[in-house]
């Protein structure tokens, strides 16, 4: 089910990337193509269709995004970060094992050199 979701969430990024990049900010774009005034589908239709089209394909993603995170795949395993992970496995300082910190003397032969 994520991997599906996740499709469809990729389908509708690069539908809505197409989308506004067609648009013009200044009422242009794709629309300031057809002059022609008989046209079944006239520039305010255009404008309108994309909009609408931009609107629906935002609202999609904030869906698809929401029931993504629903469907993440947990697997039963409980997941720690790695900080937790590391208090976890520290060792406690009052508990280390005291190592002798002066050098030890060491016996002279008696060479003289």
């Amino acid at each position: 089910m994520y991997a599906l979701v996740s499709v469809l969430i990729i389908i509708a990024s690069i539908l809505l990337t197409l989308i506004v990049l067609v648009q013009n900010s200044k009422g242009g774009g794709l629309a300031a193509n057809f002059s022609g005034s008989n046209q079944v589908m006239g520039v305010r239709k255009t404008t309108d269709f994309l909009e609408k089209a931009t609107w629906t394909l935002a609202v999609s993603l904030v869906v698809l995004s929401v029931v993504a995170t629903m469907t993440i795949p947990r697997g039963g395993v409980e997941v720690k970060s790695k900080i937790e992970q590391q208090i976890d496995n520290a060792i406690d300082p009052t508990q280390m094992p005291q190592f002798p910190t002066s050098v030890p003397e060491t016996e002279e032969t008696g060479d003289g050199e």
